[in-house]
């Protein structure tokens, strides 16, 4: 493909496919630690100029082996349930765990309690079957607001102030619950608010205006204030002087503690995944590549967003680019990655690498149609490489039945 790809999912291995990538198995994630690094200290610094205290969201990268790398610089971790909280627990030990579900269990709240410091509950009726136990046990609890303000277009999957959402309560649904059950009030310590994907602080701004609308006379009577995810701080060209303004404002208003919650942020452009050409062929006009990576089993985000994920040296503006289709080999028709211009046809046994990889990958990803899980590979600071999984037939077989 010649030539070195400039684009930030590439920047960490020089816009090339580094030697030390090139003798391992694919498919395979590789994870590269100065890349994890440079993004903690940046969200490090917005923690130390504000105040504020960053958690990780887990949902969005939880590959535990890099909690060090992120440890310094952040309050915690986020967890969307038990499994999560117990796994911040135990691998920052220590750190603050905060939790969030949409409905929480009741054979499971007690270990919950076990792990999680702050509890967010997503519905009045949650806070009150469970808010008294969490209080008791000493923890801080919280409940998720719909501040009613979409500033998402085309991802309405991801868009948790969509019409009819079961994410957040509205100020509606809060007022109705409190006339029936006014202890309510005396529950809460803090709000929890998410209603962003992938998106810049001037939309977080937009979205405070909206806050303070339909909650701040109650904003300025708890002692925290979540900001949830989706803010893509890490992402070159974000505003990062808008994103403290609103933190400073929140603090100064409201004099309450402001909390961020980013996932993807952590680990963005800090990831590939490296697959192999294992056939070339063509249906009519359509030139095809098939790869042994696959959209729906190793990078279901592809399918379920949809995007195109980045391709090393591939570019949409070449005027004389050949367009071929990847896709993977499973027997879904619609495993397929993505149409990409080339500037020479790939071949069999040709090493490809997408970017931005990190998030919602290895979390994600599954063995449908027996396929293997591809194994995790840390990139270390010296350009060295460590093994961090050994997946096999085992870990497709025991998701399904007996281990006998």
């Amino acid at each position: 493909m010649g030539g070195l790809d400039k684009r930030a999912p590439f920047t960490a291995t020089g816009g090339i496919i580094p030697p030390e990538f090139q003798n391992i198995k694919t498919p395979c994630y590789i994870l590269d630690e100065k890349a994890l690094i440079k993004n903690a200290k940046l969200l490090g610094e917005v923690s130390e100029r504000t105040g504020c205290k960053m958690l990780l969201a887990q949902k969005a990268f939880s590959n535990y082996d890099c909690y060090r790398f992120f440890e310094p610089y952040l309050a915690g971790t986020e967890a969307s349930g038990l499994f999560e909280a117990r796994l911040g627990a135990e691998e920052m030990p220590g750190k603050e765990v905060h939790v969030f579900c949409a409905g929480y269990r009741a054979d499971e709240f007690e270990e919950l309690l076990r792990y999680a410091d702050h509890i967010v509950f997503n519905s009045p009726s949650q806070l009150l079957r469970f808010g008294v136990r969490a209080k008791a046990a000493g923890k801080s609890v919280g409940l998720r607001i719909n501040p009613e303000c979409s500033t998402q277009e085309g991802h309405d999957i991801y868009d948790p102030c969509a019409q009819g959402s079961r994410m957040g309560t509205t100020r509606a649904q809060w007022d109705e619950a409190v006339q029936k059950n006014p202890e309510l009030l005396d529950l809460l310590d803090g709000l929890h608010f998410h209603t962003l994907c992938e998106q810049d602080s001037d939309d977080l701004e937009t979205t405070l205006v909206s806050v303070k609308k339909h909650f701040g006379d109650f904003a300025s009577r708890v002692k925290w204030i979540n900001f949830g995810g989706g803010h893509h701080i890490t992402r070159p060209g974000y505003d990062i002087e808008r994103l403290e303004r609103c933190i400073r404002t929140v603090q100064e208003e409201w004099k309450a503690e402001v909390y961020l919650e980013p996932g993807e942020a952590w680990a963005l452009n800090a990831g590939f995944l490296l697959t192999s050409v294992l056939d070339v062929l063509k249906n009519g006009e359509t030139q095809i590549a098939i790869v042994d990576a696959s959209a729906a089993c190793h990078m279901p985000d592809v399918l379920e967003m949809p995007y195109l994920p980045p391709l090393l040296g591939t570019d949409e503006t070449e005027e004389n680019g050949i367009t071929v289709r990847l896709g993977g080999p499973t027997c879904l028709s619609g495993d397929v990655i993505g149409d990409y211009k080339f500037r020479q046809l790939p071949e069999y046994r040709d090493i490809l690498m997408f970017g931005d990889m990190a998030i919602y990958t290895t979390c994600k990803n599954n063995t449908f149609n027996g396929m293997p899980l591809p194994n995790i590979w840390l990139r270390r600071a010296d350009n060295t490489m460590q093994q961090l999984t050994d997946f096999g037939y085992m870990d497709f077989k025991e998701r399904l039945g007996s281990r006998e």
